[in-house]
């Protein structure tokens, strides 16, 4: 049926729920920040980080006039946060406090039932599988490590390292023509109606649609070829996998 597998990664393998606006959150992070000489309470340093990610997007979409929908890398926000209290870093420091970060905000994070199942069974019939995640690599790599799902993946991009998002048509290139793919032979599989289904249909590929509670409210038509509507990650491999 296909020989290549393109999975969003938040929502579909991995359940997760995270709160940035927690002020908790803030308050910890100004605390690690003093640690490293680097005076901030927590307002200041939420007030900072909002600024700094929204001066980034606009560098973004300068330098990617051609993107619609761009990402950052959020490692350049936490160096900045540093630099403006005139406080050098070095690039490992900068990982831990992106690693603390991400753990601070991180309500819950667990896989879905039967995702080890559905990946072995893709490996056992010799398919490719790839990641193709809305995601920033200092989160995500840890978190792939952390349930052993980074060894499944046949190529893994992330949208921070290449500043282009889902459901951008351009994201979805990257990944095909990095791996030479055959786009007709490759299906996404997502939980977001948009990002992932509508940014399958106009990259020219085929799509299943997983529900989760997670996922974004379907507003108009589901654009999928294939449909899991009660988030029974199982149901996959009836579905698209032969």
């Amino acid at each position: 049926m296909f020989r290549n597998y393109m999975f969003d990664l938040y929502g579909t393998l991995i359940d997760i729920n995270t709160d940035e606006w927690d002020m908790e959150l803030w308050e910890k992070l100004a605390v690690l920040y003093r640690y490293k000489r680097a005076e901030y309470t927590a307002d200041e340093i939420n007030r900072m980080y909002c600024q700094y990610v929204e001066d980034e997007k606009k560098r973004v979409r300068r330098r990617h006039p051609e993107y619609s929908v761009i990402d950052i890398k959020i490692d350049k926000v936490f160096r900045k946060l540093f630099s403006a209290k005139g406080v050098k870093c070095t690039k490992r420091e900068i990982a831990e406090i992106c690693t603390a970060f991400r753990c601070f905000s991180t309500k819950y994070i667990k896989l879905y039932d039967g995702v080890i199942d559905l990946l072995d069974t893709l490996k056992a019939k010799g398919k490719k599988i790839y990641l193709l995640s809305n995601a920033q690599r200092l989160f995500t790599e840890n978190e792939l490590n952390m349930f052993g799902l980074t060894e499944y993946f046949d190529g893994i991009v992330i949208s921070s390292d290449e500043e282009c998002s889902k459901p951008d048509k351009h994201y979805f290139d990257i990944l095909i023509e990095r791996y030479g793919l055959d786009r007709s032979e490759t299906v996404m599989v997502g939980n977001d109606y948009i990002s992932d289904i509508k940014g399958a249909r106009d990259a020219g590929l085929k799509s299943l649609y997983i529900h989760q509670s997670i996922s974004p409210k379907i507003k108009g038509k589901l654009l999928a070829d294939y449909k899991v509507m009660d988030g029974d990650v199982y149901k996959i491999k009836k579905l698209i996998v032969k």
